[in-house]
């Protein structure tokens, strides 16, 4: 039987089929169901800073009339973080001492004030390692890319002084420069970095001409950007690679460890297909290595990475290719 270890978030994992984090990770009961299926790790619904600051001024706007006074809302706003700490440290535990795989709580940053106290908590309650869920927008014209890039660095910096489990980053495509940032990102000391978030996107209702939040699960043919740049940058980065969005069956996971990532980590199919379909994965990989005859993932793993393979694969070769030889 082919052996499916694999190496993400400086952990040894029985398999390289991650639960990523969504509210899928966010049930106890759910989160049996994805041990028992075989997931190698289990990555906790995140905690989210905007939903706490939502939390926070829907009670603010609710009780400023009767208190207006400053210090009793900065207390209130205490308040507010440590019940949604405790909550999520306690999931932490309960996690713990119901499975055997690896618990990777998450941390959703927009700033980085809070998160610095927050991911030492974690690491208390017992998570064995810690995912920075890091995003920024780079939509405020009057910041340089300079300026918006230290928002990661200053982050990932500030935490690895404060925890000694390891950390990973999960990151978005929107940088100016992206293999020069994941390259930079990768020598900060991080255990590993994800390929690519899926986040909040808007989308246009044009019957009631207001903008509206689009479909928030992922498609099948989502995983080809992520896969680009995968085997572009994992020969090039000094942490492990993991693969995200658009992991919807173990054809694609096997293409993103060719590729080069150590793990993919999958959501939205969990939700269509529920946590039998990690069973079904794990199965599928097994099948297909012992058909090629390799006994672990790193016999194959990377064999298509760039250096191994021609970069221009990954590039604009095959897309000239293809419409050299189309006739219209």
């Amino acid at each position: 039987m082919a052996n499916l270890t694999s190496q993400f978030f400086g952990l040894e994992l029985k398999s390289p089929v991650i639960a990523a984090s969504s509210s899928m990770t966010g049930d106890l009961e759910q989160i049996k169901k994805l041990a028992q299926a075989g997931v190698g790790a289990i990555v906790l619904k995140s905690l989210f800073e905007e939903e706490i600051d939502a939390q926070l001024q829907e009670e603010l706007s609710k009780r400023k009339a009767l208190e207006p006074d400053p210090e009793y809302m900065d207390y209130f706003d205490y308040i507010i973080r440590d019940e949604n700490l405790k909550d999520y440290t306690s999931l932490i535990r309960q996690a713990k001492q119901a499975v055997d795989v690896p618990i990777v709580a998450s941390v959703n940053c927009v700033s980085a004030v809070d998160w610095v106290v927050f991911s030492k908590k974690l690491e208390e309650a017992g998570a064995d390692a810690l995912e920075l869920n890091l995003f920024a927008l780079p939509s405020d014209v009057a910041k340089t890319n300079e300026t918006s890039e230290q928002f990661y660095f200053k982050t990932i910096a500030e935490v690895l002084k404060t925890v000694s489990i390891p950390v990973s980053i999960k990151i978005s495509h929107y940088f100016s420069n992206l293999a020069g940032m994941i390259q930079r990102l990768s020598e900060t000391g991080v255990s590993g970095i994800s390929l690519f978030n899926r986040f909040y996107s808007p989308d246009i209702d044009i019957n009631q001409e207001e903008v509206v939040g689009a479909d928030v699960l992922s498609n099948p043919s989502d995983y080809l950007m992520p896969l680009r740049w995968t085997g572009i940058m994992a020969s090039k980065t000094a942490c492990p690679l993991a693969a995200t969005t658009g992991v919807h069956s173990a054809e694609t996971a096997i293409k993103f460890l060719l590729a080069g990532a150590n793990a993919v980590q999958i959501a939205s199919v969990l939700y269509t297909n529920g946590a039998a379909v990690v069973t079904e994965m794990n199965q599928q990989i097994a099948a297909w290595m012992d058909e090629k005859g390799y006994s672990s993932v790193a016999d194959f793993k990377g064999k298509l990475a760039v250096g191994e393979a021609d970069a221009t694969l990954y590039e604009r070769a095959q897309f000239m290719k293809y419409f050299s030889q189309k006739s219209f």
